[in-house]
């Protein structure tokens, strides 16, 4: 187990050094100075060639995304043009916003998807099934933008009960939450369906029926915790899905996360701070994975008998 942890872990870093590169690439090929970001409207000439050989960007192009990487590796990602101010710090003041957000979506994701996915996998061919399928399949083709705009919509400007925009407590994190969780909501409930479907099949819970195990034990305990391991990858998967698309989610509700962050940095060419988000996006998701990737021994214990027999 802990070779494969740092076998995963090595593998993060040719990723990292490929997304930084790409991003690097396209961030400096895009119209725009950030000298001008930097200084603001009111320079002279003098001024600006000083700012440009302090931020390094007289320096070939090579030269700079080394000295870039350099810095990273000790925690340094620079400073931002647009705001003066340490890229770490910016960063770190609206993590925890966008992390809030992430967490509450794939929470009602995962409760709500397996709970209807287990009903429709019980009440196979039912009306209830019919329904929750149809659902589920306009929940994976929805844009969450547009859900995200319906339920401002509706429940905010119509109805007034939750604020269209900004953190100000629980009501206002209901409707980016389900703004943002609807489509792996709908990805888990179809997941847990068919993994239950095909679990409730297998011989050992025919056997715990023969031996007269009311039915909702037979589906929770025996089916539904063997039926698992497909769930846990998909909301391990969408979990690092939801980090990432609430750029737009946290752009229509105005979100004081990350997200919203490098919409507003990209708009600026604010490099310094681009390059640190999508970098640690990359990171998150790598670490996601292997999260989701231990978490297959704890519920299932074929797997850990696996680790043992290599280790054996």
């Amino acid at each position: 187990m802990y070779k494969f942890i740092l076998r995963r872990l090595a593998m993060l870093i040719p990723v990292l050094l490929g997304v930084s590169f790409l991003v690097f690439t396209i961030m400096n090929l895009t119209p725009g100075d950030p000298v001008e970001m930097y200084l603001g409207d009111n320079y002279t000439a003098e001024a600006h060639a000083a700012m440009t050989h302090e931020l390094g960007l007289d320096k070939p192009f090579f030269i700079r995304y080394l000295n870039y990487i350099g810095h990273a590796v000790q925690g340094d990602f620079g400073i931002s043009y647009t705001t003066h101010q340490p890229v770490l710090d910016e960063i770190l003041a609206r993590f925890p916003s966008t992390l809030i957000l992430a967490i509450s979506a794939l929470i009602f994701a995962i409760v709500v998807g397996v709970v209807l996915g287990t009903i429709s996998a019980a009440k196979q061919y039912s009306a209830f099934d019919s329904a929750s399928t149809f659902s589920a399949l306009i929940g994976v083709s929805m844009p969450n933008f547009w859900l995200g705009l319906m339920l401002i919509i509706i429940f905010a400007a119509g109805l007034g009960w939750f604020p269209s925009s900004e953190f100000s407590g629980i009501k206002s994190l209901i409707l980016p939450a389900i703004a943002l969780g609807t489509n792996s909501l709908a990805i888990i409930t179809r997941m847990t369906r068919s993994s239950l479907l095909e679990t409730i099949r297998q011989d050992y819970v025919r056997t715990a029926r023969a031996k007269g195990v009311k039915e909702y034990k037979v589906i929770i305990k025996h089916a539904l915790r063997n039926a698992m391991i497909p769930i846990i990858t998909i909301s391990g998967l969408q979990f690092g899905f939801l980090i990432s698309g609430a750029v737009v989610v946290e752009t229509v509700f105005s979100w004081p996360g990350i997200g919203r962050l490098l919409v507003e940095t990209i708009k600026l060419k604010d490099i310094p701070v681009v390059l640190a988000l999508v970098l640690m996006k990359a990171v998150m998701f790598t670490v996601i994975n292997l999260t989701t990737d231990i978490l297959y021994a704890f519920f299932d214990p074929r797997i850990r008998a696996q680790y043992k027999a290599r280790k054996v």
